[in-house]
């Protein structure tokens, strides 16, 4: 029997976490939601339904496990750039949000008021080289052309930091090309670049092309243990109503923790739900090969940011003056003391 996530102490989640998205709103709530009683706090929650990743909020709505937890929440779906998701929280648009980490230390380095709670998971990011072109590992892309989506991709900015130490300036000695997300194998079987960096779903679709080979992904060495994506929350919110804050992480990561314990579930619940292009059988697929169970808070995630910010300083992605510590104390949001 699984223990609720809601019964754990502080004490228990913060152990369990130390073991371990340019457009406009699309879509407000999803189809099927699951809205509480009348005495429910609503809130808004940012994401791109077609992230695979962020399945776990979907099913966390329509399952009424926020609503469990005295809250109707909602969706406001963005497709592209996650940027635009910090931005919605940070002017209220949405209440919250889930993103990639990457994508949004860089803005939150700018001054937004947006704290980060909690993370969610690891694993969605992958590099993908040709065979055919030679470009099968870290050091066969020195002098190479990578495809990403845009210049200020998580991708390009994590798989920087693996170049960097396989030995290659990922700011010299790879050509960076911008293509459209959806045309990033074409690119490749074209000859145009002979890797592309981007994330699930598309990544994990790309990979049926028989040329194609993943190099290295986001959980990488070193990097199995830390969260991509993680939990923001507007921050006058989070001043203002802090239990709130806290039944929204507790209700989200316990949709996460079931989603590492029974991916078909979440996965046929999302298929259903918002009919991505992808199957159901390649959405559990993904699911497993993400870390739903890694969802660290406190000083572990404090910990994993800060490790984040120094290595974007080292790849010219974050400003050297800044202090990773320090930046991550003051973007960290914690709502279980």
């Amino acid at each position: 029997m699984t223990t609720s996530f809601s019964t754990l102490s502080r004490r228990q989640l913060l152990a369990g976490a130390a073991g371990t998205l340019a457009a406009a709103p699309l879509i407000a709530g999803g189809l099927g939601l699951a809205r509480a009683q009348t005495a429910a706090k609503p809130v808004r929650i940012a994401w791109n339904a077609g992230a695979v990743c962020s399945a776990p909020v979907g099913y966390a709505i329509d399952k009424g496990i926020l609503a469990k937890h005295g809250l109707a929440g909602e969706t406001v779906n963005f497709a592209g750039s996650t940027e635009q998701l910090l931005e919605a929280i940070a002017t209220g648009k949405a209440d919250a949000g889930v993103g990639m980490a990457l994508r949004w230390l860089k803005p939150l380095e700018q001054g937004f008021d947006v704290k980060v709670v909690a993370g969610t998971h690891g694993g969605c990011i992958r590099l993908l080289g040709s065979k055919s072109a030679g470009a099968t590992k870290l050091e066969d892309l020195k002098g190479k052309t990578i495809a990403v989506s845009d210049l200020a991709s998580p991708g390009k900015s994590f798989f920087s930091v693996l170049l960097q130490r396989a030995g290659i300036d990922p700011n010299t000695e790879v050509d960076w090309r911008v293509f459209p997300a959806d045309l990033l194998a074409l690119a490749v079987e074209k000859g145009e670049a002979q890797a592309l960096a981007h994330w699930d779903p598309d990544a994990w679709r790309f990979l049926k092309n028989d040329d194609l080979v993943e190099i290295a992904n986001n959980l990488t060495g070193e990097f199995a243990n830390r969260t991509c994506c993680v939990i923001a929350v507007r921050g006058s919110w989070f001043r203002e109503d802090k239990a709130a804050v806290k039944a929204l992480v507790t209700g989200l990561l316990e949709a996460s923790t079931l989603a590492a314990n029974d991916p078909l579930t979440t996965a046929q619940v999302y298929y259903d739900t918002y009919r991505p292009k992808s199957s159901v059988e390649d959405l559990v697929a993904m699911l497993k090969s993400h870390t739903h169970h890694h969802h660290p808070l406190g000083d572990a995630l404090k910990r994993e940011l800060a490790l984040y910010a120094e290595e974007l300083k080292s790849v010219q992605v974050l400003k050297r003056s800044t202090d990773p510590v320090q930046f991550a104390e003051r973007i960290y949001g914690d709502v279980f003391s």
